[in-house]
């Protein structure tokens, strides 16, 4: 019950904040549809403690903003690897340990690894990734396991 009641709640701060427009009728389709959204997510059975939409509530942002950082940072070596031809590319595919242990936590790492420029998820299978990485900085973030660390905290693990 009170992953459904935290899918309302996020769903109606969502909305409030999104439509920007407080007259009764709005705030009547509002309650409309999130009373709707939350009955076919108890009906499809995708709200549990899996899917809990409170589960990583104030760590995601603070995590979007990491993984930001990341990417820029990535965009940055490759570009510089580009314009600079005598250093070139070292492309080698690696097997990375996943350590994680909920579903959406592997998954979230395989994507975060792929949305990070120079680095690939190929192929996720029992507890590794397979990745392919462009460059010896990509190679050294994924052996060094911070962004591994991160999903792990986001996950609420320590």
């Amino acid at each position: 019950m009170r992953y459904l009641i935290s899918l309302a709640l996020l769903l109606a701060v969502l909305w409030l904040a999104i439509s920007g427009v407080y007259k009764p009728i709005i705030l009547i389709l509002g309650a409309g549809s999130v009373v709707l959204v939350v009955w076919l997510s108890r009906r499809m059975d995708v709200v549990g403690i899996e899917h809990n939409p409170a589960l990583y509530s104030w760590r995601l942002p603070l995590y979007w903003g990491w993984l930001v950082w990341q990417i820029v940072l990535a965009n940055l070596q490759i570009a510089r690897r580009i314009l600079s031809p005598d250093m070139g590319l070292e492309q080698r595919v690696l097997r990375v340990p996943l350590k994680h242990r909920s579903d959406v936590a592997r998954v979230t790492y395989a994507q975060s690894i792929t949305l990070t420029p120079g680095t690939v998820t190929l192929r996720m299978e029992g507890d590794e990734l397979e990745v392919h990485a462009l460059t010896p900085e990509a190679r050294e973030g994924l052996e060094s396991g911070e962004m591994s660390r991160k999903v792990k905290w986001l996950e609420g693990d320590r």
